[in-house]
């Protein structure tokens, strides 16, 4: 099936202000030039509100159809970047040190920055189209934040979708499934208590490296030994922290990780096995265990039938045999669940072709992507607004 004319048309300015973005990426809630530059764009495009500050650094246009009044419908990308130096080595790589779009944030909102383009210039649907541009979704949990700052009620947005770029799915194609599609993301420190000695009298000390290797080792029988092997749960111990010389045993080690899930009761039993085991395996070798367990972001969750919606949608710009309707839940983690938890809707991955993964030093958001997803997004408001 073809892309909208319009969006091809429309494929060499959206990827100059997609490459302006790249050059300039700013972290988290920080994003106040990229914010500004939305603004601007949707201003100038004749959006009927444009509302800056909302979440800290977060903008919303309003579209409002020609046909009359109807409900609101919310499309929203992410706009921060991520602490990383780029090895691209594109002629638009990141200007800024230590700084990159390394997720393809810049090309989601230049997607959704064409298709208010689109939308502004036709407006040929019944009610109005909400762009929410967000800041801090890497870690920053900046779609909680506009929650709280009252972003569903103010505009009365009665659904919320969102899309994410997926590297090594072809170009054209999307990826959906109704329920999980992205995990709940928590983390964890544990602090292994000992008493250290010289290396050279073990005798002395409560090792608590000797407790800490046991601890990392015990925790993976929290997955291998205590969930159901089609409940899918991750538990990764990724830092460890302990001890400054080769010849003192030190009196303290740090862990920290990360516990990824797809179901609550999953998520419940994790958080409470890995106090359990982290605490009885310190002891079993004298030391003790302090454990800080933090939940971060929820499962992304699609509602049945806004997914079935969008999937019609992708389908009619991709075909159907462009579109997995029931592709595997990603273990990854996405603050769009928010706006899932606070409204209906669904999130979508679009192919991104054959290239580097994402948070790699060398990826770069593919153009060719762009007319794909304004399409989406405009034949999305056009059918959900019919009028």
């Amino acid at each position: 099936m073809p892309i909208l004319n319009r969006a091809a048309e429309m494929q060499e300015e959206v990827a100059g202000w997609r490459r302006h973005l790249h050059e300039t990426p700013e972290l988290l809630y920080d994003v106040y030039e990229t914010s500004s530059f939305v603004a601007e764009k949707l201003k100038a495009f004749g959006c009927d509100i444009v509302e800056s500050g909302l979440g800290k650094t977060g903008v919303v246009g309003i579209i409002k159809g020609r046909h009359g009044d109807g409900p609101t419908i919310g499309f929203r990308a992410d706009m921060d970047a991520l602490p990383i130096t780029e090895t691209s080595g594109k002629p638009w790589t990141s200007k800024v040190p230590g700084k990159a779009h390394s997720c393809g944030h810049d090309g989601h909102t230049a997607m959704l920055l064409g298709a208010a383009q689109y939308l502004a210039e036709t407006r040929n649907f019944k009610g109005s189209v909400a762009v929410i541009f967000q800041p801090a979704e890497e870690g920053g949990a900046g779609a909680l934040a506009m929650l709280d700052d009252g972003m569903m009620d103010k505009f009365g947005i009665s659904e919320v979708y969102g899309m994410h770029n997926a590297p090594g799915m072809p170009v054209g194609n999307f990826a959906i499934r109704k329920g999980s599609v992205m995990a709940a993301a928590d983390s964890f420190e544990i602090t292994i208590n000992g008493n250290g000695s010289h290396a050279a009298a073990p005798h002395l000390s409560i090792d608590p490296i000797l407790a800490s290797a046991h601890v990392v080792i015990a925790l993976q029988s929290i997955v291998s030994r205590g969930v159901d092997p089609l409940k899918s749960l991750v538990v990764s111990v990724t830092t460890t922290h302990g001890g400054t010389a080769h010849n003192v045993i030190p009196s303290f080690v740090t862990l920290t990780g990360t516990v990824r899930t797809l179901l609550p009761e999953t998520r419940d039993f994790a958080e409470k096995r890995l106090k359990e085991v982290a605490q009885a395996t310190a002891q079993a070798y004298g030391a003790t265990a302090e454990i800080n367990y933090h939940r971060g972001y929820p499962v992304t969750f699609n509602h049945d039938n806004e997914t079935e919606f969008a999937i019609g949608i992708a389908s009619s710009v991709a075909g159907v045999a462009g579109v997995d309707a029931n592709t595997a839940p990603r273990m990854g983690a996405e603050d769009f669940s928010y706006m899932l938890e606070s409204r209906p809707g669904a999130f979508i991955f679009i192919g991104n072709g054959d290239t580097a993964g994402l948070h790699h030093p060398a990826y770069d958001f593919n153009d060719d992507v762009l007319p794909y997803g304004i399409s989406y997004w405009v034949t999305m408001a056009e059918k959900a607004l019919a009028a």
